[in-house]
C-alpha cells in the first residue's frame, strides 16, 4: 500500500501542472458557456470533454496518416511498426479516458467519492492495456515485415519460423508485465504471487507436465530448426508427411497429401526421426535397365551412348556422380544401372526430367538393334535324340503293324473265295427259272 499510495503521489505531482495549465485556458471558455446557454458547471465540462475527444481523435488521425506516408518512403522498419502499433490501440485509450473522465464528472457532481477511486484505478488499468495492445501490434507488424520486406529496403529476409518464435516470445513477456502491473494497480502484493508461483510451480509442472513437454518441444524446433513453415517433411518412424502449415508452442499442424490437417505434439519430435527433403540438393535417378541375351554384343556400344547422353543433358547435375555400367547377368536379363542427380528438387519437374531420360535411353536401345528384356521361361530336355529314335521306332511297329493287317487281309479274302467256289460246284442244279437264270449267262458270254 505505502508503494501504491508513492506511485499515485508522484502522478498527482505530474499531473498537477498539466492541470492548472488547462484551467487556465479553459476557465474562460466555461464562463461564456454558462453565460450564453445556462448549464450547469458540470454539464459544461461534459460537454467540453467530448469536444476535446473528438478534437484529439481528429489531431491522431491526421497525425498517424502523415506519420505512415513517411514511415514507407524510409528504409526503417522500426517506423512501420510504430505507426502501425499505435493507430488502433491511441484510439482507444482516447475514448476510454473520455468516458472514464465524464463519469468522474458525474460521481463529483452526485458525491460518489468511492466511485472516484475506482476510476481512477480503471484509468491506469486502461491506460496499461493500451500500452500492451500498441507492444502486441508493434511485434506482430516487425514480424510481418522481417519475414518479407517491402521492396526498396536493404534488410534482408528473415526465416518465418525464427520470426514467429521471437514474436511470440516477445508478445508472452509483454502480457506478463503488463499482467503483474495490473495485478499491483488491483492491490495484489507482487511478491506473494511470485511465493505462490514458486511453491505451486511445482504442483502444476507435475499436473502439466505434457503441456510443459510440448512447450520444450516447440523450443527446440525454434532452437535447432529441423524445419520450418513450408517444409516438407516425413518420419521414418511414425505416419507423418506432408507441408507444415504451423509451429505453436503445444502442436504443430503439417497438412497432408490429401489436404488433411495432421495435428502432432511437439514433443513427439524430441523422441523420433524427422527428414526434411526439402533441403535437398538434387533428386535422383536410380533405374535398372535389363536388355536380352540375344543383345549381349550391344550392351557395351548401349552403355558407352547412355553414358555419352546423360553428360550432355542439361537437367543432369554433372558434379555430382554418374554411374551408367553393366552389372549382373539377370535371371532373364542382361542389367545395366544408371546412377544420377537432377538439377532440381521440384517433384513434378523431377518426373519430367525422369521421363525425357527413360525415353532416350529407349531410343539408344532400339537404335543399336536390341530390345528390353522381358520375363520368360525356356525348356531344356535332357535326351532330346532318344525321344526321336523312340517315335521312329513306334512309326516302324506302325508300318508293321499295318503290313501284317494287310496280308490276313487278302488272306481271309482269298479263303472266302475258294470257299465260295466249292460251294457253288458241289450244289445241285435248280429247275424251273433258277435254271433258266443260270443257262441265260453262258449263252450271253458266247453272244458276246
Amino acid at each position: 500500500m505505502a508503494e501504491q499510495s508513492a506511485t499515485e503521489a508522484a502522478a498527482d505531482k505530474l499531473a498537477a501542472p498539466a492541470e492548472e495549465m488547462i484551467n487556465q485556458w479553459v476557465e474562460p471558455l466555461r464562463q461564456w458557456v454558462e453565460q450564453t446557454f445556462g448549464l450547469p458547471l458540470w454539464g459544461i465540462n461534459l460537454a467540453l470533454l467530448l469536444l476535446a475527444v473528438l478534437l484529439l481523435h481528429l489531431i491522431e488521425r491526421v497525425v498517424l496518416t502523415r506519420l505512415a506516408a513517411h514511415a514507407e518512403k524510409s528504409r526503417n522498419l522500426w517506423d512501420d511498426a510504430l505507426v502501425h502499433g499505435l493507430r488502433h490501440p491511441l484510439s482507444f485509450w482516447l475514448y476510454s479516458m473520455g468516458g472514464l473522465l465524464a463519469l468522474g464528472i458525474i460521481a463529483g457532481q452526485f458525491s460518489l467519492g468511492e466511485a472516484e477511486k475506482y476510476l481512477g484505478t480503471a484509468r491506469q488499468i486502461v491506460t496499461l492495456l493500451a500500452l500492451a495492445w500498441a507492444l502486441i501490434r508493434m511485434v506482430k507488424r516487425f514480424e510481418a515485415l522481417r519475414t518479407m520486406p517491402p521492396p526498396g529496403t536493404n534488410v534482408n529476409a528473415m526465416d518465418a519460423t525464427t520470426a514467429s518464435a521471437i514474436s511470440k516470445l516477445l508478445r508472452a513477456v509483454v502480457v506478463v508485465l503488463v499482467g503483474l502491473a495490473i495485478l499491483q494497480n488491483l492491490g495484489v502484493s507482487l511478491s506473494g504471487v511470485l511465493a505462490f508461483g514458486g511453491v505451486g510451480g511445482i504442483a502444476v509442472g507435475f499436473a502439466a507436465r505434457d503441456l510443459l513437454a510440448n512447450f520444450f518441444g516447440a523450443l527446440m524446433i525454434h532452437l535447432d530448426r529441423p524445419f520450418k513453415v513450408g517444409d516438407w517433411i516425413r518420419s521414418p518412424d511414425r505416419e507423418i508427411e506432408g507441408t507444415v502449415e504451423d509451429i505453436g508452442w503445444r502442436l504443430t499442424r503439417i497438412r497432408t497429401f490429401d489436404m488433411r490437417p495432421l495435428y502432432v505434439p511437439n514433443a513427439i519430435f524430441t523422441s523420433i526421426s524427422v527428414e526434411n527433403p526439402s533441403r535437398m540438393y538434387n533428386r535422383r535417378i536410380f533405374e535398372t535397365v535389363g536388355l536380352r541375351y540375344e543383345d549381349a554384343a550391344q550392351i557395351g556400344p548401349i552403355v558407352a551412348a547412355v553414358r555419352e547422353m546423360l553428360e550432355g543433358h542439361d537437367e543432369i547435375d554433372q558434379t555430382r556422380t554418374q554411374i551408367v555400367n553393366f552389372t549382373t547377368y539377370g535371371e532373364h536379363s542382361l542389367n545395366f544401372f544408371v546412377y544420377v542427380f537432377t538439377r532440381t528438387t521440384d517433384w513434378v519437374k523431377y518426373h519430367a526430367i525422369k521421363q525425357d531420360v527413360l525415353l532416350k535411353m529407349h531410343d539408344i536401345i532400339r537404335e543399336h538393334d536390341a530390345q528390353v528384356a522381358l520375363p520368360g521361361q525356356r525348356l531344356h530336355f535332357a535326351d532330346v535324340l532318344s525321344f526321336e529314335g523312340h517315335n521312329h521306332e513306334h512309326d516302324a511297329e506302325a508300318e508293321h503293324a499295318a503290313a501284317s493287317s494287310d496280308t490276313q487281309t487278302r488272306g481271309s479274302r482269298r479263303r472266302s473265295d475258294s470257299t465260295a467256289a466249292a460251294t457253288s460246284s458241289s450244289a445241285p442244279v435248280r429247275r424251273g427259272d433258277e435254271a433258266s437264270d443260270t443257262q441265260e449267262t453262258p449263252d450271253a458270254d458266247s453272244d458276246a
